[in-house]
C-alpha cells in the first residue's frame, strides 16, 4: 500500500492506498493551529503512526504535496499560505521516520498526477489541471511528462499577472490570477459588484465577507440572483482569457477544472469555454475541451500523492526522478 499525503493550509488530508487506487483508509486533521514547522511535523508523525497501525498490509512509500514543495530537493520552502516560515525537509523527516522512499512535489501538481494515474486523462499525453479552491492552482504535463521545471515550480498559474496594479495577492504582488478566479476572487468580485450596485435586489447583499462563501454565491447563482451569476460571468471571463494564452504556450488536448470552484458545474464550465473560444487565437483551430475531474473532488489529491510515489522508480512515469 502506499500512503498519500496532501498539506494544505487549512486542513492536511491522509490517505491509505492500494496500487489500483481503492482506499484502503484516510484520515484528516488541522493544520492551521501548528505555528512551527517541527510542532507540525510531531502531528503528522502521530497521525501516520496511528493510521499505518490500524491496517494489516505493508507500507511501500509515501507520496507527499504541499505548497512551494520543491520535488528535488524535498523541502517546503518559505509556503507563504503555511503557518510557518522556516524551511521543512518533509521528505528527509519521513524516510527517516518511516524507513521507506518518499516523494514530494507542490500540492499544485497532485490533481494532474491523481487524473493520470487513475482518471479520466489515462491516455491523454497532452493536459492542464486547474484547480480552483482558496487560491487557484495549476498542473501541465506535455508528452506524457509532468512539467516540473528546473527548480520544480512549473506551473503558477495563479499567479500571473491579469490587471497590472489590481488586487493584492498573498504572494505580494497585485493582480495575480488567483485573486479574481478562485473561491476567494469570487467572493471579492460579488462584493465590489454589491458596492457598484448599492446592494441592488441581491440576496446577498446582507452578508459580511466573512459570512459569504462560493457555494452560497453559486447556490443564489442557481437560483437565478443576477449579481451572483454577473459574478461568475466575469470570473469565467478572465479565466477563459487566460486559458485562450495557455492553449498558445501549452496546445493541450483537454483542460480539466478541478476543486471547491468547479463543483458550480456548466455556471463556470459554459462562460468559460466561451470566453476561452472567443479570446483564443484565430488560426488556433484545434477543439480543446474544458472538462471536470472524473475522480471523487475530495480524494484527487491523495490520489495524485499515492501516484507520485507508486510511479517513482518507473522511467516511463512523467513524475519519475529521472525525468521530473
Amino acid at each position: 500500500m502506499y500512503l498519500g499525503i496532501d498539506i494544505g493550509g487549512t486542513t492536511t488530508k491522509m490517505g491509505l492506498v492500494d496500487a489500483s487506487g481503492a482506499f484502503l483508509s484516510e484520515n484528516h486533521f488541522s493544520t492551521a493551529p501548528y505555528s512551527d514547522a517541527n510542532q507540525f511535523l510531531s502531528a503528522l508523525e502521530r497521525e501516520i503512526t496511528n493510521m499505518v497501525s490500524l491496517v494489516d498490509h505493508k507500507l511501500k512509500g509515501i507520496g507527499v504535496g504541499a505548497p512551494s514543495a520543491n520535488y528535488h530537493t524535498g523541502i517546503i520552502e518559505n509556503a507563504v499560505n503555511l503557518g510557518w516560515s522556516e524551511q521543512l525537509d518533509i521528505k528527509g523527516h519521513l524516510e527517516g521516520f518511516m524507513d521507506c522512499s518518499v516523494s514530494v512535489t507542490n500540492d499544485c501538481n497532485l490533481p494532474a498526477i491523481g487524473e493520470m494515474t487513475y482518471g479520466a486523462a489515462r491516455s491523454m499525453r497532452d493536459f492542464v489541471i486547474i484547480s480552483l479552491g482558496t487560491g487557484l492552482g495549476s498542473g501541465i504535463v506535455s508528452n506524457g511528462r509532468l512539467v516540473g521545471g528546473h527548480h520544480g515550480m512549473a506551473g503558477e498559474l495563479g499567479h500571473v499577472n491579469v490587471k497590472p496594479n489590481g488586487r493584492r495577492c498573498g504572494c505580494g504582488r497585485q493582480g495575480c490570477l488567483e485573486t479574481y478566479v478562485s473561491a476567494t476572487g469570487l467572493k471579492r468580485t460579488l462584493f465590489k459588484l454589491l458596492a457598484d450596485y448599492n446592494g441592488g435586489h441581491s440576496e446577498l447583499k446582507g452578508c459580511t465577507f466573512d459570512e459569504l462563501t462560493a457555494e452560497k454565491i453559486t447556490e443564489a447563482a442557481l437560483r437565478g440572483d443576477h449579481l451572483a451569476k454577473e459574478t461568475f460571468e466575469y470570473t469565467a471571463q478572465i479565466l477563459g482569457s487566460k486559458l485562450a494564452d495557455l492553449l498558445l504556450i501549452t496546445d493541450p488536448e483537454a483542460i480539466f477544472l478541478v476543486g471547491g470552484m468547479a463543483r458550480a458545474g456548466e455556471l463556470l464550465f459554459k462562460p468559460t469555454r466561451a470566453a476561452m473560444n472567443s479570446s483564443k487565437l484565430n488560426t488556433y483551430n484545434s477543439v480543446v475541451e474544458i472538462l471536470p475531474s472524473s475522480l471523487p473532488p475530495e480524494r484527487l489529491s491523495i490520489l495524485g500523492a499515492c501516484g507520485l510515489i507508486m510511479n517513482a522508480d518507473e522511467p516511463s512515469k512523467a513524475y519519475n526522478k529521472n525525468t521530473y
